[in-house]
């Protein structure tokens, strides 16, 4: 008998040990080049919120951090990013992100039946962007675990599961006011509520 628990984790770490071996070698060859130089003048990452950093390492890679909400009321978590710029291509930003999520009574279809499902969800992602002057274009790629809980599942239904997660924005800076469209989709059934297209307008102080 497989045990659900035991599956989640190892998986987990799959995760984002994947991540970690795409993004430190990088981060680690840069570090060691004598000609590399950070540029703390850069302009913030093509796919990072404003007011999001968390902490600019002496190798160029920035932390990122912020959390998550959803307009349905039912789900929140929390996003950490890792990413650079490569100094020999100071246009294009590379990266890795790490997203946890948490949905609470989350209504569902399942054939003509509809239940309630707790879902807690924990994906990673690589991330590039392209900065162009004022205008950023950036896409992500990546897998996501998953598992639901519920009174009653119905036989045939899927309670956890990996799903793939795909995601494409767009953000404008003109002087502080910064403008953000962003399409994220997980390619699961009972993950569709955390599907979103969001927009925002944001005016730093």
């Amino acid at each position: 008998m497989r045990h659900p628990e035991r599956t989640w984790s190892v998986n987990v770490n799959r995760i984002a040990t994947t991540l970690l071996c795409c993004l430190l070698p990088l981060s680690v060859s840069q570090a060691n080049d004598d000609e590399f130089e950070v540029d703390t003048t850069a302009s913030p990452l093509a796919y990072t919120a404003p007011d999001s950093e968390l902490l600019k390492l002496d190798n160029g890679v920035i932390l990122e951090g912020s959390d998550l909400s959803g307009l349905d009321t039912y789900s929140s978590g929390f996003r950490v990013t890792a990413g650079f710029s490569p100094w020999y291509l100071p246009q294009l930003d590379v990266g890795a992100e790490i997203a946890y999520r948490e949905s609470d009574e989350v209504p569902i279809s399942a054939g003509v039946e509809s239940l309630l499902m707790d879902t807690m969800s924990l994906g990673g992602a690589l991330v590039a962007g392209l900065r162009m002057g004022t205008f950023s274009v950036y896409a992500k790629s990546g897998l996501t675990e998953w598992r639901g809980e519920s009174d009653s599942v119905p036989q045939g239904m899927d309670a956890g599961g990996t799903a793939r997660l795909q995601g494409v924005g767009a953000s404008v800076r003109v002087n502080r006011l910064v403008s953000r469209l962003e399409y994220e989709r997980i390619d699961a059934p009972t993950l569709s509520h955390l599907n979103q297209l969001s927009a925002s307008v944001h005016l730093p102080f």
